[in-house]
């Protein structure tokens, strides 16, 4: 069922086990869940808008052994296949990643019960990425308006409603950080906070690199914190979604990476909506031990 009006001609979200998605995903569904993963498959698992094409950008570079050169060899969304993509007559994420030979890197926006079954009982590599819900929500709102793909978001106080009920794409950001947090110790996981990414990337690649079982010298890793910062990917075709046509990522409206920092949801809250705000989130991430940075 279609869950916001149309203003436009933007398409409209339908659901998945109350989980709402875009229709051409949920018209290939039954691909999706019955995708294989294989044993050494590591998997980039993020909710829209917490830092996946930055991990990705930094999986990559650890792959590569830091050349720059072979990170260049095509845009960061054709490296990695997006599992639940799906955008007929084009080849679908899960068409993409079959044709990719072993080890493979992929990636997801699914929240764990969604996720193709094939993945747990692999005992396959998850990395996932966790941001605050507050920059989070600003980052996805500005993501909608120009994401000609997505329902429109409204105006600002629209979405803040949207959001915190978890109307958006993908579902509620809460439970999409409580599933994969409560999980993480069962699995082959590396847990990871944008806002730690932020303040100490040195240290935080180097979490992701021995999880990934590589080992590379000081210079190396010198070279993929510098050329990982936002300021670098900004302005890096390959990452900067630049390629992507107007018609369906409008950068006129908002550029895809548009701020990069932690903070930035002060200068989108009402002291109203952000008392609102803190009190729905203590509500429903109660019982959970998971801590979150809201400034740096």
């Amino acid at each position: 069922m279609a869950l916001t009006t149309d203003l436009g001609r933007r398409p409209q979200l339908r659901e998945v086990a109350g989980i709402p998605l875009q229709a051409t995903t949920v018209d290939n569904w039954s691909q999706i869940q019955n995708f294989e993963a294989k044993p050494d498959d590591l998997l980039i698992c993020t909710y829209p808008k917490s830092g996946t094409t930055w991990i990705q950008e930094i999986v990559d570079m650890i792959e590569q052994n830091g050349d720059m050169e072979k990170c260049q060899r095509a845009i960061i969304q054709h490296r990695h296949p997006f599992i639940e993509w799906a955008r007929p007559p084009h080849p679908s994420g899960v068409e993409k990643a079959r044709a990719m030979p072993s080890p493979r890197t992929l990636r997801t926006h699914l929240p764990t019960q969604l996720l193709p079954p094939s993945f747990w009982k692999n005992n396959c590599k998850f990395l996932y990425v966790a941001r605050n819900a507050k920059d989070c929500m600003v980052s996805y709102y500005h993501f909608q308006r120009m994401n000609q793909m997505l329902p429109d978001p409204g105006t600002w106080e629209e979405y803040f409603e949207t959001f915190v009920s978890g109307k958006v794409c993908w579902g509620s950001w809460y439970d999409h950080v409580k599933g994969w947090w409560e999980i993480k110790d069962r699995y082959q996981m590396l847990f990871l906070h944008y806002e730690d990414i932020k303040k100490d990337p040195k240290h935080e690649i180097q979490k992701v690199m021995q999880f990934m079982g590589r080992n590379l010298n000081e210079t190396i890793l010198d070279k993929i914190v510098q050329e990982t910062s936002f300021e670098k990917m900004k302005e890096n075709p390959m990452t900067n979604r630049s390629a992507v046509p107007t018609s369906i990522l409008d950068q006129s409206i908002s550029p895809f990476m548009r701020k990069g920092t932690v903070g930035d949801w002060k200068n989108h809250f009402t002291v109203a909506q952000n008392e609102r705000f803190d009190k729905i989130y203590r509500k429903k991430m109660e019982g959970t031990s998971i801590d979150f940075c809201m400034e740096l």
